[in-house]
């Protein structure tokens, strides 16, 4: 749905123990379930902002003895600029090397030995940091986070070790898999703006070039309290809860608040193409991203419906097509990165062997053309909305995940209350909605397209190999 439901790399990570949610649904007995209109979990939050600027989002739940708790903060790769790369994803290491009172991967070993699950993750608009515990360890959890927000230790020791730990992860990630670059390959033909035009992870060369002073900067700049939205869900009491926050968090000087990055994006600039040879691909790949509005506005909706009838799982039209009737590919996809400055659409298919990539391209094309001028039916955009509040059940079923997604839309739209909103929203998405945006946006003229194929193959339209 949004950028970070539509995260691969999240997925595995937020599969943690945790709390169920109590939906309103599950109180409807199933004899009334048809006779009522579908209904959405309800996540009841209670907002507070700390002198120094933290602002704090509590939702109890109490069906197990067990909490999760996000501190999200206000950076992310967009607020990276030339030459300064990769600093934001470099953080996520570095906050897990020690800090005053806590030493170096003290953190794993502390939430592990009290029987909770950890994690961090960087995107384009934010990084967050989160942990799950058992009820009786909120202490534990807020000093952590807390400690390393006031007194991280930024040394030239961990700077160095987490540095070559970055440029690890990128090999394995990305250089020394198939596939691995395209990503990367494609936002740099798609955006103007460098905010999106660089990928999280950064360069070797800014990260080589990265010194401690920039580091400490980085730090004060974008590690405040003011910059930094603090999430508690589950088996907690609110009153209680906020006392020990304010004990943790309240005395942690806030810092000036940071630059705004510009985040605007031109569209229908003209189609940018490339041709790839991987050589580690095993079959040809097409890759096609569609920037548009700012995340958060209206045509953002619209735009879910179109990327679950085009590649949303197997029913979508593009599996249907290139798949299962013409056996041109062997997947295809669909789905939205909510980026802050660009909610993007991107379309992706791995060419069967033998297939020419040219014919799942146009097949694509003719699928988004048909949205265009005939829109879609009723009953695809029911299965839409149907699939869309299915996952949203289902995501917002642990209290790790719900305590992120709430600190993501607090951070970018400032509104805990967007969870709750969704629902309705969806549902106001009509048939002429998905035609519009289709329309405005979905053009040839308003796209990046990647083709990679082998590198021993000569499959593929021709094109610069980077």
């Amino acid at each position: 749905m949004k950028q970070m439901r539509a995260s691969t790399w999240l997925l595995a990570v937020l599969a943690l123990t945790g709390c169920a949610t109590a939906t309103q649904e599950a109180k409807i007995a199933p004899a009334e379930r048809s006779e009522v209109a579908p209904r959405q979990p309800r996540v009841d939050v209670q907002q507070f902002t700390l002198d120094n600027g933290l602002r704090v989002i509590i939702s109890e739940r109490h069906d197990a003895p067990v909490f999760a708790l996000a501190v999200t903060y206000n950076v992310g790769s967009r607020n990276e600029p030339e030459g300064k790369t990769g600093y934001a994803h470099l953080f996520e290491h570095m906050m897990f090397q020690g800090s005053e009172n806590v030493g170096k991967a003290e953190h794993f070993i502390l939430i592990s030995n009290n029987g909770g699950q950890m994690n961090g993750s960087t995107s384009f608009d934010r990084t967050n940091y989160f942990e799950t515990l058992p009820a009786n360890q909120l202490e534990l959890g807020l000093f952590l986070e807390s400690d390393r927000m006031r007194s991280l230790a930024i040394t030239q020791e961990n700077l160095d070790n987490q540095r070559e730990a970055v440029k690890e992860e990128r090999r394995m990630r990305y250089d020394n898999r198939p596939y691995g670059t395209v990503m990367e390959r494609l936002i740099g033909l798609t955006f103007d703006n460098f905010a999106y035009k660089h990928s999280t992870i950064g360069s070797m060369e800014d990260l080589d070039a990265a010194t401690i002073d920039d580091i400490k900067e980085f730090f004060r700049l974008y590690y405040a309290p003011n910059n930094a939205v603090l999430t508690l869900v589950g088996d907690v009491d609110t009153t209680s809860a906020l006392e020990l926050v304010k004990q943790y968090f309240g005395d942690i000087p806030s810092q000036p608040t940071p630059p705004a990055p510009d985040l605007t994006e031109p569209i229908n600039k003209g189609e940018r193409r490339d041709t790839f040879h991987d050589p580690l691909a095993p079959m040809a790949r097409i890759d096609m991203m569609y920037p548009t509005v700012p995340g958060g506005q209206d045509d953002t909706y619209p735009l879910e419906m179109i990327a679950q009838v085009l590649g949303g799982g197997e029913g979508s039209r593009l599996y249907q097509r290139l798949v299962k009737e013409k056996q041109l590919a062997v997947a295809a996809h669909a789905f939205v990165l909510e980026n802050r400055g660009a909610f993007t659409l991107w379309v992706l298919a791995i060419v069967a062997p033998g297939k020419d990539p040219g014919e799942v391209e146009a097949v694509i094309n003719d699928e988004i053309a048909r949205i265009q001028t005939e829109s879609i039916s009723s009953e695809e955009l029911s299965r839409a909305k149907t699939r869309v509040r299915s996952q949203l059940i289902d995501w917002l079923g642990t209290c790790a995940y719900t305590a992120i997604v709430i600190g993501d839309v607090t951070t970018q739209y400032d509104d805990p209350e967007l969870v709750n909103k969704w629902p309705a929203l969806y549902q106001a998405v009509t048939l002429e909605d998905v035609q519009r945006v289709a329309a405005t946006y979905l053009n040839p003229t308003n796209r990046g397209v990647l083709v990679t194929v082998p590198a021993s193959s000569e499959q593929g339209a021709p094109g610069a190999n980077e």
